[in-house]
């Protein structure tokens, strides 16, 4: 049978066929496997079989394996004839098992390498989110315990009767950020709740997905799945790196929402000479909103290392807050009682409380941060980021199922 005259000129699979390369795919999973016994299905064939279930968003591997001997483009994407054996769906799951999360990172990153030669990427500017995915769990699996010391034992339990399960590498095992909660069903996933109200506002299991989309065409360059407990800012300035090590490009922009604008991440990437056309986590107008004088008001004095407030008056440091990571500056007792300026610098009745100023380590650079939050650029560029990275996730959600997860376990997820 004349295959290509059955798939019609115009299907999208041929597209995907005459420009992907599949068969390297070969080579990097070779040491995955052995020269005795049964023959392996192809590793090709395994990478067609992935791609397709996201291509044609379906959720299940068994629908999957069952819908392609009807479907002759299917067959002829695959390389399969009439007559030959369709591989059982838990060739998916040992190949997940078997290559690892390390390699199906090696795939992406080639898949990103082959954007970026297409001229899909340029490195100038890279939009950063974050969204959480629904674990496959119910909250019936949460276990409640008040005890560290029995939740530490269980979580023990539960990875050594993992272990002994053939199809678990050892290694795989991660224990799950929450301290008093332990699901039976994923120890992995966290209970947490969406930061926005509504129905989603309820605490369920859930995963936390992290992704870095370029600015010029939209291309995710750079991913993370963590628990669903990680903080939103944490891995920025990790992700910055990734997307670097993935393109060979130096990160050049970094916008981002409110969520990761930290003192740490602004003071990283400007120390690296990274515009972060980020939101402040702290909003710069809350003094003003209070009716009292703002940080900007009280002039730093480089020389004596002090600070002179809007009454002319000296805080002088006073130690160090790890909270903030800087130095805290206040002034006597005395000062600010018979201050007549009082009222405007704090509202506090109690006559024995100092106004404090932070002064964080990098503070220059902290400061050249927020200036660029605030440009025009900037907000010109997070307006921007609602389209790209936004998108992306709506996208993923709309077609790809992404807003709950397809398997369990971390390390599945994070493939």
């Amino acid at each position: 049978m004349d295959w290509d005259r059955r798939v019609r000129r115009d299907n999208p699979l041929r597209a995907v066929r005459e420009q992907v390369d599949f068969t390297w795919v070969r080579d990097e999973v070779a040491p995955c496997y052995g020269y005795n016994g049964n023959e392996s299905v192809d590793p090709v064939v395994i990478l067609k079989l992935l791609f397709l279930l996201f291509f044609d968003s379906v959720k299940s591997e068994r629908e999957r394996m069952r819908v392609i001997p009807e479907r002759l483009d299917y067959l002829w994407f695959l390389g399969f004839g009439l007559d030959d054996e369709i591989p059982d769906h838990s060739v998916l799951s040992k190949a997940r098992t078997r290559w690892g999360r390390e390699i199906f990172e090696r795939l992406f990153v080639r898949t990103v390498g082959q954007a970026v030669r297409a001229g899909l990427v340029d490195g100038s500017k890279i939009h950063v989110d974050s969204s959480l995915v629904d674990a496959d769990a119910a909250r019936e699996s949460i276990l409640q315990v008040d005890s560290p010391e029995l939740l530490k034992a269980l979580r023990g339990a539960y990875a050594a009767e993992e272990r002994k399960l053939a199809s678990i590498k050892s290694g795989y095992y991660k224990e799950a950020l929450h301290k008093h909660t332990l699901s039976l069903t994923d120890p992995d996933a966290t209970l947490v709740a969406h930061r926005r109200g509504g129905v989603n506002g309820h605490a369920r299991l859930r995963y936390k997905n992290y992704r870095v989309v370029d600015d010029r065409c939209g291309v995710i360059t750079a991913i993370t799945t963590t628990t669903g407990s990680e903080h939103e800012a944490r891995p920025l300035v990790a992700l910055a790196d990734q997307y670097a090590a993935n393109t060979g490009m130096e990160v050049r922009t970094v916008v981002a929402d409110q969520q990761d604008g930290t003192v740490s991440n602004f003071r990283t990437l400007q120390g690296r000479g990274i515009n972060t056309h980020m939101g402040t986590l702290r909003p710069r107008g809350q003094a003003e909103a209070m009716g009292i004088f703002g940080t900007a008001e009280f002039v730093y004095e480089r020389s004596i290392d002090t600070y002179r407030c809007p009454a002319g008056k000296t805080l002088t440091k006073r130690g160090y807050n790890k909270q903030e990571n800087g130095w805290t500056y206040r002034a006597r007792r005395e000062v600010c009682r018979d201050c007549h300026l009082r009222d405007r610098c704090f509202h506090s009745a109690n006559p024995n409380y100092t106004r404090m100023i932070v002064r964080y380590v990098g503070h220059e650079a902290v400061e050249r941060g927020w200036a660029q939050s605030a440009s025009r650029a900037a907000r010109r560029d997070r307006l921007r980021r609602m389209t790209l990275i936004e998108g992306s996730f709506g996208q993923a959600a709309q077609n790809h199922h992404f807003k709950r997860a397809r398997w369990r376990r971390l390390w599945r997820q994070q493939i």
